[in-house]
Order: structure tokens, then C-alpha cells, then sequence
């Protein structure tokens, strides 16, 4: 394959209430909008939920166009920027939840670069720059539910991970793909514990990862990815737990087997390959039938039913046809 240069660059909880404040600088934006003529862009998703997809400026801007993926714009509530950059799942900075955000600042992000290889026509190195114009930015609006019981609605912004996958032309061997992210313990203090066998690889089946669903992601909320949420690019795989959407991927491979995820290494009977939300399949320490939003589903509040495929069951039921979802967990 052609190889891409690497560029140097720089009962209602009160936490469901929208404050006055808020909902006044909301109405004005909608008011803003009518009078610009962008009602368009509220087209099944709402102009409510189309003004709350600004980030707060921190970070540099990565917009991108409203996703024709069926099945890609969730019609749910977004969660705030701050729970979304704040209550993370990333060992590498920490194991709790405020770890990554207190931690993850010393990620450095540039340069990077990605290596593609095994069962592939074309292996290659991209660059992040290459990577970011590789195809057209868009915006997606999420469901993230993670193995333990919480879930977040989030809009990011990427492509689908097949627009790169295509570039290396994987061979008819190529039966999965796994992901390995960076393990770097000058960066990245968690790496030092034994808490996984680093680095961190995952892996899906390659129908999984062609599946248009699948993102790969550079941004949230309109700007590049927080360090603590896998910058500079990571996977969103929205049907599977949060665990199998890896960050800060420094390599895809092709294979023929497949790959041993870092979770399933460490506990097998815990972390099956698929790990599919599936209400039906607990975990042998909790039950995967409800979840709890972040910032919206309270401690003591009752909790939502988990949906089948996280709620994308009608877009990727059919990738599982035949399959027994207990025993392929």
C-alpha cells in the first residue's frame, strides 16, 4: 500500500432538572437556529439535543457532518461533557473512575502513528494527520454501556473503521482484527501495576469490524479526544461493552485466529471474545439486566432496562444469527 507520511503537528432526581440558566442560553441557540434556517439539522434528532453537540471549547475543534449510518444518531438524552471526560474506564492512568482525568495529561499525542499489519495486501504505518483526513468526519450520537452496570450517550466524531480497514486490503485469511494500544510507563502510570497483562489488545470478528457501526474515533462533542477518553484515535464499538472499544490504538492486525482480549486473558470465565450487551447473560458477580445513566439515573433511583445490543439489535442482529449468546458470551 502507498504509505502515508507521519506530519508533526501541534420519584425525578435532581440531576435530571435542566438548570434555568441552561435552558435559557438553550432557547436562545434554538431561536438563533429558526431564524438562520437550520431546522434541518434537527431532522429526527431535535434541535434540543442538535444544540447540546458543542464541546466548551477546551480543546481544538474536530466538527463533523450528521451521520447517514442508519441507526447512528441515538435519540437519547446526551450526557454532559464533564461526566463523559470525567467518570472513565482507562487502567493505563488508574483504576478508578477519576484516575484518567486527573492522570492522563501526560499523554503525549503527537507524533502518532498506527501500523497495520498481518493477513493484509497493503500493511502500511499512517500518520495521525493522514488518518484524520483519510475520510470525511462525522458526527454520531452513541449509546456506551460498560460491563458494569453504567452507560453514557455520547456524541462522537470519526468514520467507520472499514473506510481504513479497506485501505490495507486484508486477505481472504484475515478472519479477525485485533487492536493493541500504546503501553507506554514513562506516560502512563497505571501501566505499571499488574493489574493486566499490558498492553491492552482487543479484538473483533471482521464482519464486526466492516460493520459501518463501528467507528473509529478522533473527537466527542466537537472537539479532538480528551487524553483521559483515548486520544488520539480510539474504537466505538456501541453494540459491545465499553471494555472492547479500545483507545489510543498504536496497531491493527490482521488475523487468521482469534485474538486472546486483555480482559478475557485475565478472566476468562468473566470476559467472553464478544461480549455483546445481552440483558439474558449476567456477569457471575452482578445482573446485566438494568443500567444506571451517568448524570441522569441517580444512586438510589430506579434503574433502565438494559436493551438487547445496547439498542442496536435491528442494525447488527443479524452479524449473530445461529449463534448461541450464552456460550458465545
Amino acid at each position: 500500500m502507498h504509505f502515508l507520511r507521519q506530519r508533526h503537528g501541534p420519584h425525578i432526581p435532581s440531576s435530571e432538572i435542566t438548570p434555568r440558566a441552561a435552558y435559557d442560553s438553550r432557547r436562545d441557540w434554538l431561536k438563533s437556529a429558526g431564524a438562520l434556517g437550520l431546522a434541518g439539522l434537527g431532522a429526527g434528532l431535535g434541535l434540543e439535543a442538535a444544540a447540546q453537540t458543542a464541546g466548551p471549547g477546551k480543546l481544538a475543534k474536530l466538527p463533523g457532518v450528521r451521520s447517514n449510518v442508519a441507526g447512528a444518531m441515538a435519540m437519547d438524552k446526551l450526557t454532559r461533557y464533564e461526566d463523559v471526560t470525567s467518570y472513565n474506564n482507562y487502567y493505563e492512568f488508574g483504576t478508578d473512575k477519576s484516575d484518567p482525568a486527573q492522570n492522563a495529561h501526560t499523554l503525549k499525542t503527537r507524533p502518532w502513528t498506527v501500523a497495520i499489519e498481518g493477513e493484509c495486501a497493503k500493511p502500511g504505518r499512517f500518520g495521525i494527520e493522514d488518518l484524520l483526513k483519510l475520510a470525511p468526519m462525522e458526527e454520531r450520537i452513541y449509546r456506551l454501556r460498560c460491563v458494569e452496570g453504567w452507560s453514557m450517550v455520547i456524541p462522537w466524531e470519526g468514520y467507520s473503521l472499514a473506510e481504513l480497514l479497506k485501505k490495507a486490503e486484508p486477505t481472504s485469511k484475515a478472519k479477525y482484527v485485533e487492536f493493541t494500544t500504546l503501553a507506554d510507563k514513562a506516560q502512563m502510570p497505571g501501566v505499571r501495576s499488574g493489574v493486566l497483562d499490558w498492553p491492552y489488545i482487543e479484538g473483533l470478528r471482521i464482519d464486526e469490524a466492516m460493520h459501518p457501526l463501528t467507528l473509529m474515533a478522533f473527537g466527542l462533542y466537537g472537539e479532538v479526544l480528551p487524553n483521559q477518553n483515548g486520544a488520539p484515535l480510539r474504537l466505538v464499538v456501541p453494540w459491545k461493552y465499553g471494555f472492547k472499544s479500545a483507545k489510543s490504538i498504536v496497531k491493527i492486525r490482521f488475523t487468521e485466529q482469534q485474538p486472546v482480549s486483555s480482559w478475557t486473558k485475565a478472566a476468562q470465565q468473566e470476559y467472553g471474545f464478544f461480549s455483546n450487551v445481552n440483558p439474558k447473560v449476567d456477569h457471575p458477580r452482578w445482573s446485566q439486566a438494568t443500567e444506571r445513566r451517568i448524570g441522569e439515573d441517580g444512586f438510589f433511583a430506579k434503574k433502565r432496562p438494559t436493551l438487547m445490543f445496547n439498542g442496536y439489535e435491528s442494525q447488527v442482529g443479524q452479524l449473530y444469527a445461529g449463534m448461541d449468546l450464552k456460550k458465545f458470551y
